[in-house]
């Protein structure tokens, strides 16, 4: 498959990317190559090769999470400079329309 301007144009349309002249012509030689490059992978025999699914063996070892109570709702609301006893009061930044 050949990479051509219409393909281009057609895939930027689809990105909803505005490309100037030269710029599609350096994506034109990009693809040609990205392409070039994949027919070059499908040459090879990968039977009997398992996907590989991750790039390490390493496993990310994170910590269970624990539900517990670090501080009450009325410690917290001790100190806030305004407050109706259930939650924080804020000045308001959201105008609806």
């Amino acid at each position: 498959m050949k990479v051509d301007l219409e393909m281009i144009d057609k895939v930027a349309h689809l990105a909803r990317l505005e490309l100037k002249e030269e710029e599609k012509l350096g994506l034109i030689e990009d693809m040609n190559k990205i392409l070039t490059f994949m027919d070059k992978l499908n040459e090879l025999d990968t039977e009997g090769v398992d996907p590989l699914i991750y790039m390490s063996e390493e496993v990310n070892v994170l910590r269970e999470d624990l539900v517990k109570t670090e501080i009450t709702r009325e410690v917290a609301l001790k100190n806030a400079p305004k407050q109706d006893g259930k939650f924080f009061r804020v000045a308001k930044v959201i105008n609806k329309l």
